[in-house]
């Protein structure tokens, strides 16, 4: 259902490579770009993730509540995923782990802009 996801940013060149890199981890790469944006994923018929200047040319800025999730097919790649975006230079929001009833196994993040990022398996689907 979902085609794409678009996170701003204030430093699309540093966001790249940060993206470069993290999402390499599970497979995904660069499938569209221009000036303003760059999407990534692992088919232009799947979901992907995007970074993009605003439109309207203001400041990008983090929305209060706002989270993208990545699902991982392993708890094994939730952690391997989680430890590459803090080695890259990611806050964390949270260790991998198991939440809730411990079928939702997930790992939080923020990129250089803010932004907050899951990783995520549900233990359930093994």
């Amino acid at each position: 259902m979902i085609g794409y996801v678009t996170l701003g940013s204030n430093d699309v060149e540093k966001a790249a490579a940060f993206y470069d890199e993290l999402l390499a981890e599970i497979g995904a790469g660069r499938l569209m770009e221009n000036d303003r944006f760059i999407a990534w994923g692992t088919s232009p018929t799947a979901p992907m993730l995007c970074i993009i200047r605003p439109f309207d040319e203001q400041p990008a800025t983090v929305g209060n509540g706002v989270m993208v999730s990545l699902y991982m097919d392993s708890t094994d790649k939730v952690d391997s995923l989680h430890k590459k975006a803090l080695a890259l230079g990611s806050q964390d929001e949270g260790a991998p782990g198991p939440r809730g009833d411990g079928e939702f196994y997930g790992g939080y993040f923020r990129d250089m802009d803010g932004n907050k990022l899951c990783a995520f398996h549900f233990i359930q689907a093994d």
